[in-house]
């Protein structure tokens, strides 16, 4: 008589045997060109409706008027540039107010003074 095997090990045996007709039918299909090309178009498209939905969702945040990515950069591209030449500005003044100092000096130690004229208060009007 033939030894019966136990229901676990009758699945495990399934199991395994099943295992390995897939695994030899994903290798036959994976060799061949034809899975190269496929994955490469799959991939394409992919990325194709990945970026539409970028731009659908840049141009739904344009529509609502809100502040995209692109707005914030361009911002802080300005800020940056604003700042920079406020900077040169702030440079320009001090120099301006050394040059002014030492003429002040210089007048000083000459013995000669610099009259401050100021310029008469705007009437109030009524």
């Amino acid at each position: 008589m033939s030894e019966r095997l136990d229901p676990t090990e009758e699945a495990r045996r399934l199991y395994e045997d099943a295992e390995k007709r897939t695994a030899t039918a994903m290798e036959e299909l994976v060799k061949r060109d034809a899975f190269g090309e496929l994955l490469a178009r799959a991939t394409e498209n992919i990325l194709a409706l990945t970026r539409m939905g970028i731009d659908v969702t840049d141009l739904v945040v344009r529509n609502l008027r809100l502040a995209g990515r692109r707005d914030v950069t361009s911002l802080g591209r300005q800020l940056a540039r604003t700042e920079d030449k406020l900077e040169r500005v702030l440079q320009e003044v001090e120099r301006l107010q050394e040059q002014f100092a030492e003429a002040e000096r210089s007048s000083a130690s000459n013995g000669t003074t610099r009259r401050r004229t100021t310029k008469p208060k705007p009437a109030a009007s009524k």
